[in-house]
Formats: structure tokens, sequence, C-alpha cells
């Protein structure tokens, strides 16, 4: 594909995603450290490099593999954000801040993935 990854919206939301991750996860239990905080950081931050590598492929093909991969990797990010909510790990306010991308995230992507197939 040609252009700028950067240019996309989806792409934009799910770095905001990403990076909002890692700021409220600083307050996670150090316990966490390699476990669920670990688990989610890498979650999130997949989404938006798999966008950016699936747009940096010559095919289309390859384009919609990389979004598949990126989805994947978006609803983990969405249960391990549900999960350390019921654990106590994240704030009701950090919650809502982070559910509030989440649901636009989803919606952009599976929209983007729908536009390339």
């Amino acid at each position: 594909m040609s252009g700028n990854y950067k240019k996309l919206i989806v792409w934009q939301k799910a770095d905001q995603l990403a990076k909002t991750v890692y700021i409220e996860t600083e307050n996670f239990p150090r316990r966490e450290v390699f476990g669920v905080t670990s688990q989610l950081r890498r979650a999130a931050l997949s989404v938006p490099t798999n966008i950016v590598e699936g747009y940096a492929r010559r095919t289309r093909k390859e384009l919609v593999r990389f979004l598949d991969i990126s989805l994947g990797s978006f609803v983990e990010t969405e249960y391990l954000i549900d999960f350390s909510l019921s654990l106590g790990f994240l704030s009701e306010q950090s919650y809502q801040k982070i559910a509030a991308l989440r649901a636009e995230v989803g919606s952009l992507l599976w929209k983007f993935i729908k536009s390339i197939e």
C-alpha cells in the first residue's frame, strides 16, 4: 500500500489507546509487572504496530492479514482491560477513559478491515 499510515484515523486512535494503556498501567501492582501489566501493554501496542506493518506490505491480502492480527490483539486488550477492572487494578475513571477509546478503535478497525476486503 502506498501512503502514510500516520494519516489513518484508525492508527491514530489505536496509538492513542496504546499510550493510554501504558500510562494507566503505571499504577498497577508491582507484582504484576511480568503478569497482567506486561500482557496488557503488549496486546495494546500490538494493535497499532500491526496496522503499521500491514500498511507497509505490498498487497491487500497481506494488509488484511495484519489487520486480522491487530483485531485479535484488540480483543485481547479488551478482555485484559475488563479483567484489570475486576481485580481493582484500574479505577473506574481510568477504565472509562480506556473504554471510550477502546470502543472507538474497535469500530474504526472493523470498518477499515471491511473496506479493504
